[in-house]
């Protein structure tokens, strides 16, 4: 069963309490990109139709900085995994059903 493509945005305001702001995107129409700003500063945007989100430094590239970005890239690399893996199986699951 495959559903359709959604963006969940949830605000979160509570008294004494940092704001919050989450976006999840269930959709395979999603873009990634990453490009240097006007100023040389390092951009990572992942971007649906309808929300996006964009990561960059404050200024300078600091330690904290490539922790971020090792971090966008360790993750991204097992999103990957994760879904080549499903996929295999998916496709594998469907090739046998087929055949029966």
């Amino acid at each position: 069963m495959t559903l359709s493509p959604y963006t969940y945005v949830t605000v979160s305001i509570r008294p004494d309490q940092p704001s919050r702001v989450s976006v999840a995107f269930c959709s395979a129409e999603l873009r990634a990109r990453a490009w240097l700003g006007e100023s040389g500063k390092p951009c990572f945007d992942l971007d649906a139709s309808d929300a996006s989100v964009t990561v960059s430094t404050s200024g300078r590239v600091t330690d904290d900085d490539l922790t971020i970005a090792r971090e966008i890239f360790n993750a991204a690399a097992r999103y990957l995994a994760d879904c080549e893996r499903l996929h295999s199986s998916q496709s594998g699951k469907a090739t046998a059903d087929e055949a029966a």
